[in-house]
């Protein structure tokens, strides 16, 4: 379809955007930074309101868990063992076919992050976990992209617009990770569905405005849904800061940081590989099959040994599962792949 044509005439109607705005979202070009629930909320929202380039990056596959919260995803999905990235992708170009969807499927680690950056306009946060958060923050206010925040767990939900070299960023907030234990996770508490719905709502909200070069929210916005209450917390940009203040980008060189991660509502485990390269995934196959149940799906390469399944991707990734012990999930990993 033609651009021009009514599909965006009720937003193009709003006096905050207009057809000069809504120009400026088809040049534009945003980098989705994972594909579960705040993901598929945010990837349909842009790709329904006409932004002319999305690039969705995500580690993992479709499981039937997802499905009451992470809106892109079907059974046959679940069944069909897809990445996240690549179900997405096509949902997104069976509702609009003027937008340019392009599946990553890959981890957002350290030796990656730029590369996936470049290009990019504006990041929209959709992990699972504050370090990779943290690597996002360092690779942003590195190369002046700015990106929105965005977290859900229980009834609650947060969000943050950083803007970098005008105002305040995540290690502003919160200049060293909280030690293991003193944040919730959503293994402890769950997730309402309609939580990661409204922060991508408000995430989406505050990309459109960017992007049509209006104000955006400054300082943390913080919801509770089931108390319906908003509250805002300003925050000012800390001159010591290491990251936005001195420059100092802890977690991309990797000074800080891990090479495991603590899946988020998930008993494993995901190993990064010690050096980047890909990995022949019919010749481990081969040399899989005595220790397990072997199954190459072109997409990755799941190992069932005992009450672990480890799967593979062609990146050196290892998703360690029915686990969340990271010494233990290492050593699987070096016992059966090598990494």
């Amino acid at each position: 379809m033609a651009r021009g044509s009514d599909r965006y005439l009720r937003q193009e109607l709003l006096a905050e955007l207009g057809s000069a705005g809504q120009e400026r979202l088809a040049a534009a070009r945003v980098l989705v930074a994972g594909c579960g629930a705040l993901g598929t909320n945010q990837a349909q929202l842009l790709a329904r309101a006409g932004v002319g380039y999305l690039r969705i990056v995500d580690r993992d596959v479709v499981e039937l868990s997802n499905l009451h919260r992470q809106v892109l995803f079907l059974e046959e999905d679940v069944a069909g063992q897809l990445p996240k990235a690549v179900a997405a992708a096509r949902r997104l170009a069976a509702a609009n076919s003027e937008v340019r969807v392009e599946p990553v499927v890959a981890d957002i680690g350290q030796h990656t992050v730029e590369s996936l950056l470049s290009g990019c306009d504006l990041v929209l946060d959709a992990t699972d976990n504050l370090e990779t958060r943290y690597l996002i923050n360092d690779a942003c206010v590195k190369h002046r992209v700015p990106w929105v925040y965005g977290g859900a767990i229980g009834v609650q939900g947060t969000v943050m617009v950083v803007r970098p070299g005008e105002g305040p960023c995540l290690r502003c907030l919160l200049p060293t990770p909280p030690g293991p234990g003193m944040l919730p996770t959503c293994d402890q508490l769950g997730v309402l569905n309609t939580a990661p719905a409204l922060v991508a709502a408000l995430q989406v909200t505050e990309a459109v405005k960017l992007l049509a070069g209006s104000p955006a929210l400054e300082g943390v916005l913080s919801v509770d849904l089931w108390k319906s209450e908003f509250h805002r917390m300003g925050l000012k940009r800390d001159p010591s800061c290491p990251c936005c203040g001195k420059g100092t980008y802890a977690f991309l060189t990797g000074a800080l940081g891990s090479d495991t991660v603590r899946m988020c509502g998930r008993d494993a485990v995901q190993v990064m590989p010690s050096a980047a390269g890909q990995v022949d995934l019919p010749a481990l196959a081969a040399r899989l099959s005595p220790h397990g149940t072997v199954e190459n799906t072109g997409h990755f390469l799941k190992l069932v040994a005992g009450p672990h399944t480890l799967v593979v991707f062609p990146d050196g990734r290892v998703m360690v599962r029915g686990t969340t012990d990271e010494a233990l999930a290492r050593s699987l990993v070096a016992r059966y792949v090598g990494a």
